[in-house]
């Protein structure tokens, strides 16, 4: 039946229906990183690295969907070259979400050794995932140039954010961690988690390119 009712979607319009199932699934992805950080369980640590690499797998299949639809489609809603940028973004997002998540199994972090820069940080990749969902929600129909505007301004400020709360985060890491060890383990999550805002504020910087080539 889902096949049969996408078969009937205009296909400009698909791409909204696909788009709105990514960024959910990125939303859903960056809340379950900020229940990891602040978990004080191990098991509930693993159980939700387990699940975030589960939607990252689902991030990836929507990906997949949107480039084939795109290599289908003679008509697009807006420039091809930005539909397959922001995709790729919006995968590369997640796929720094779940590599915090690896990161802090694989490297055996304990929840005593979370720091709150690493919770911050984790609840600032939350924000930065809402904002786009709403942002590529309203690129449906440009009808609220403000909200978009809105988003925009948010997500930039955030990123802006995160870049001082890394920076402060590393200078007091190579300060105080003694451990060489973990020290390149904390100073390779840290990257993670900013990167992912990065990508964020390139997402966005997309999402404004649209705006303005249709207005």
């Amino acid at each position: 039946m889902a096949n049969l009712l996408c078969f009937f979607i205009p296909k400009e319009k698909k791409f909204f229906v696909m788009f709105d199932k990514s960024t959910k699934n990125l939303v859903e992805i960056s809340n379950l990183l900020f229940q990891l950080v602040n978990t004080s369980s191990t098991e509930e640590c693993k159980t939700l690295r387990h699940e975030i690499e589960k939607l990252e797998h689902v991030g990836d299949s929507c990906t997949h969907d949107i480039l084939k639809q795109l290599s289908l489609s003679f008509i697009t809603p807006f420039d091809r070259e930005d539909i397959h940028s922001l995709t790729v973004i919006i995968d590369d997002i997640a796929d720094y979400i779940n590599g915090v998540a690896s990161r802090i199994l694989l490297y055996k972090i304990k929840p005593e050794d979370i720091t709150p820069e690493i919770i911050k940080l984790a609840e600032l990749i939350q924000q930065c995932c809402e904002e786009l969902q709403i942002a590529v929600a309203e690129l449906r129909n440009l009808k609220n140039i403000e909200r978009i505007n809105e988003a925009y301004v948010k997500i930039n400020s955030i990123e802006n954010h995160a870049d001082d709360i890394f920076d402060r985060a590393i200078g007091d890491l190579f300060d105080k961690e003694k451990d060489p060890i973990k020290l390149i383990k904390m100073k390779e999550i840290y990257a993670t988690l900013e990167m992912a805002t990065d990508k964020a504020e390139d997402a966005a910087d997309i999402i404004k390119s649209i705006q303005v080539k249709n207005a």
